[in-house]
């Protein structure tokens, strides 16, 4: 599936995109391919889209099976500093443990955990971070129904499909990536 050039305002166009991992890598969002930025890190983001793959197969195994993703690496910014996302899950599956132990097993640095205690500031950075994110540089946040703590321009509480979905800076509208299982033909 292609994907629309990025807006005047640098953002990808408000939608829903599905792409495989090998369509997300051939992208200009990695490429840079049309955006007119000299600067662009196509070697950083394709490192961020090989560990966004690591985490989204584990997620797939356990039989998550909507993952989403933008954040600065669906924007016009040459270097992002990671890939923020979000899953779908049933509540029951989150809220017993078992999502967070069933991907541990899976993951060889233990990194699945949303506990705040676990989040730690990273230097440079002023919002503390996610384990998944000082080994991975990726936050990926189960959404089973619940407030995200984002409000919108109004004061509204945003759930994670419509925090996802704004740039966080002025809720301008974004589009979002879908990840997709590729088929046997792709």
């Amino acid at each position: 599936m292609a994907i629309p050039e990025f807006t005047e305002n640098g953002l990808l166009p408000p939608g829903d995109y599905a792409l495989t991992f090998n369509e997300l890598r051939k992208s200009f969002l990695v490429t840079g391919e049309g955006c007119d930025e000299p600067n662009w890190d196509a070697a950083w983001r394709s490192h961020l889209v090989d560990n966004l793959e690591t985490l989204t197969v584990e997620l797939w195994t356990v039989g998550v099976e909507r993952v989403f993703v933008n954040g600065s690496f669906v924007e016009r910014k040459p270097h992002p500093n990671d890939i923020d996302g979000y899953f779908e899950v049933e509540f029951k599956y989150f809220v017993c443990g078992k999502l967070q132990k069933d991907l541990n097993f899976l993951n060889e640095h233990k990194v699945w955990t949303w506990d705040p205690a676990s989040q730690r500031t990273a230097s440079n950075f002023a919002k503390r971070q996610l384990p998944m994110w000082f080994q991975y540089r990726i936050e990926l946040y189960p959404h089973y129904g619940q407030i995200t703590g984002l409000r919108d321009s109004f004061g509204h509480d945003l759930m994670f499909p419509s925090a996802f979905r704004q740039r966080r800076s002025d809720n301008e509208q974004k589009g979002i990536i879908f990840l997709k299982q590729a088929s046997h033909h792709d």
